[in-house]
Parts: structure tokens; sequence; C-alpha cells
């Protein structure tokens, strides 16, 4: 039976993004704006969006009634579609020393990487895992983030990589935001594994890979491939493998060096990440796809490298996602829309690409088609701004806050300030 529901309203502004292909350019005049706006919610999802006094009129008196009093400005939940919050200690050092000249190899040779986050996170138990993953997600939410991917890579063992996944799985039982798991045990070829690269591939294929689907901890298998990490020949038999049992994938590809974005566009992978490398060659590979490429300008702010050639991306048909890779070393900002403004001020992105990047372009590259959008039967994930204009939020570089935020219909988060 339907609960009776909830109108809220009136907004000066909602942004349904409704109507604007999941490829491709977009101008700010192809923005669905509704002025006046309200939204009905029924049973944690939208049944339909408005005039606010229009709705309320033809509802009747049988809803519950929130009306807001002032300007406000309504866009659908933000999603971060790339993340590594599931870790343990610092990575300070590594920051200090790369913007002193250090090289990543003499990083790594000091005692820093990715080695030193895997050698944290190992030392933490799956409770302290929890618990920092849900710090970090609350503090995602508060930016009107209510869905978060979020990446394992910091085990590099069987039982390590399953107690980050078994944390991100308590975690996700314990915060309103959607805490959607990856595995991401090809990170990088660990240190302590005697034998080859190919080795530890096969080794996690055949003894990690069936403990997630027993026991529900992903359906997304991702790996760094990168110089540093694994060749795309070497990863291939392991992305095969995670193919044939059902799992989707996803690709670190083309941060320092091209071959990733290829091979995600010849699996027919989800997404490719990162793409800092990328050149006309690969950029014509992914719009002919239908893979989503997703951009991550806080890594190359932590890094001090290229953006994601977003521009040409989406002037090639291509798709575009952005979201914060947060994570330890190379993007410890763990801010959406104060990177994703950045990255729009380099690359001369709209504000209607942009916004389409953190909502349901970034849906596409989760394979979710349940959200991103403030339309009839979508989940009622939404983000409340207190000004008149939307423009504002990308204006001021994140120094505009949500107001509230709400998940599956209900006010998660209001800020009091």
């Amino acid at each position: 039976m339907k609960e009776t529901g909830k109108l809220i309203g009136p907004f000066k502004q909602l942004l349904t993004m409704q109507h604007l292909p999941v490829k491709g350019a977009l101008k700010d005049s192809e923005l669905e704006i509704i002025a006046n706006a309200g939204i009905f919610i029924q049973d944690g999802r939208i049944s339909v969006v408005g005039d606010f006094q229009g709705l309320r009129e033809a509802l009747g008196n049988d809803i519950e009634i929130i009306e807001l009093n002032g300007d406000f400005v309504a866009l659908p939940g933000f999603i971060d579609c790339h993340t590594h919050i599931a870790f343990g200690g610092s990575r300070a050092n590594d920051f200090a020393m790369r913007n002193a000249g250090s090289s990543y190899l003499e990083i790594a040779e000091a005692g820093g990487g990715i080695w030193s986050t895997v050698q944290h996170t190992r030392a933490c138990s799956q409770e302290e895992l929890k618990e920092l993953t849900l710090k970090r997600a609350d503090a995602l939410l508060r930016q009107g983030i209510t869905t978060v991917e979020v990446k394992s890579g910091y085990g590099l063992k069987v039982e390590e990589e399953l107690k980050t996944l078994r944390a991100i799985k308590e975690a996700n039982k314990s915060t309103y935001v959607d805490l959607i798991s990856t595995c991401l045990a090809a990170h990088m070829h660990p240190k302590d594994h005697k034998g080859t690269p190919e080795d530890y591939l096969y080794e996690m294929g055949e003894k990690l890979f069936p403990i997630l689907k027993e026991e529900k901890l992903t359906n997304r298998i991702d790996a760094f491939v990168e110089k540093s990490a694994f060749s795309a020949e070497q990863i291939l038999p392991y992305y095969k493998k995670a193919k044939e049992m059902g799992f989707d994938l996803t690709v670190h590809a083309d941060q320092f060096s091209t071959s990733g974005s290829k091979l995600a566009v010849e699996l027919a992978a989800v997404s490719a990440d990162h793409l800092e490398a990328s050149t006309e060659d690969e950029i014509t590979l992914l719009a002919g796809s239908e893979v989503i490429p997703v951009a991550l300008p806080a890594a190359s702010l932590g890094i001090g490298c290229e953006f994601t050639p977003a521009r040409r991306l989406l002037d090639a048909g291509a798709s575009l996602a952005i979201a914060t890779d947060w994570n330890p070393g190379s993007a410890p900002m763990g801010k959406l829309i104060e990177s994703a403004s950045i990255l729009a001020t380099m690359q001369k992105l709209s504000n209607a690409e942009l916004f389409a990047a953190i909502t349901f372009r970034a849906a596409k590259a989760l394979n979710l088609d349940d959200r991103g959008r403030l339309m009839e039967g979508k989940l009622a994930d939404f983000v409340i701004y207190q000004t008149d204009n939307y423009q504002n939020i990308t204006y001021l570089q994140g120094g505009l806050q949500p107001k509230a935020v709400w998940k599956n219909g209900i006010e998660v988060f209001v800020n009091e300030n």
C-alpha cells in the first residue's frame, strides 16, 4: 500500500536533468529548469515534479506538505562514481615530497606510495575500516552526494581484500549514502607476493572472485592498467574471467600512459577512469563506444599533471562523468563541486555538462538507472541549495554549501548555518 506521500517546495529553480543524452556536448539552454517547482514523493521515489501550487491543489489535503520559505534550488542527489575512501593512514609526506620535486619512484623508495597505504590499511581491523569509511561517506553526504562508489585495493591479499569489502558492506548498512563497492585487488603487484604479476592475478581470480559472488560483496571489478601496475596483456585474462563470472568491468585507464582505454572499449567495460594521457586515438575509440569516461580532476591537482581532455571527449561525442577519486595519495581533497568546477574552468565545460557529469552520467558509470534525474519513478534523492540561481553553485566553486540533502524521500542532512 502506497504512503499518502509528501510534497516539498516551492523551489525557485528545479533542475530535472531530464531530456538530456548520456553522450555528447550539452548547452545550458538544454537544461529543463522548472520555476516555483514542487516534488511529490511516495515510498521513497518521485511520483511527480511540477508547479508547486498546481500540485498542491491537485493532490488535495490528504498529503504532507513541506513548504519552504525563501529562495531555494533543487538538483538530483550527486553521485561520486570513483572513490577509494576505505583506507587507513595518511600520505601527507608523499604530497610534500612530490611538491619538493621527488619522483613517484623516489617517494615509493622512501616508504610512500600505494604500498604505504596497503600497510596502514592491513593494520586496521574490519571495524576500524568500517568506521573510517563511514566518516568519509558522511563528509560526502554533507556535500549533497547520495551515492558513492568505494573501491578496495589497499589489501592486496585475498583475506585483506575481503576485509575491506566486508567493511564497505557493513558501512553501507549504517549510512544514508548508497555505497557501491568495487573490487580493485589488481591495484598493483604486492611487494610481499612471491610469484609473478600473472601468478597474483590468477590467484585473485581463482580464490577471491567466487567469494565475492558468494557473499555478494560486489558486482564490479577494477584494475590499474599502467606501466607501474599491470599491462593490458597481463590483465586481460583476469578481466575475461571476471566478465565470464558476470561482473561489471571498470578500468583505471590512461593515467600516465595509454592502453587502458583501448582495453576498456574492447571488453565493453562500464567506465574508463582517469584518461589524463588519452590522445585523439583514445578519444575517438571512447566516443565510438558505450564506455563512460570518468574525469578525476582532484588527482590532476594532487599530482600536478594535465587534466582529463574533457572538452575534446564531449565534442567527439563521448560521455563524461566527474568523480572525486578521494584517496590518500593523489586525491586527498574529497571535494566534488570544488574539483568539478576547477575542471570546468580549465576545460570550458558548461554547467549542463558539469551537472550531468555528477548526476545521471555518473549513475551510468555505475550501471545504475534509478537515480540522477528528478522525474517520475526515480529515487527521491536530491540536494537543496539556498540561492535564487543554480549558477551560483559552480560560480562559487564550493563556497555555497547544500542547505539540505534528501535520500529515498527522507531529509537526511540539514545545514543549520
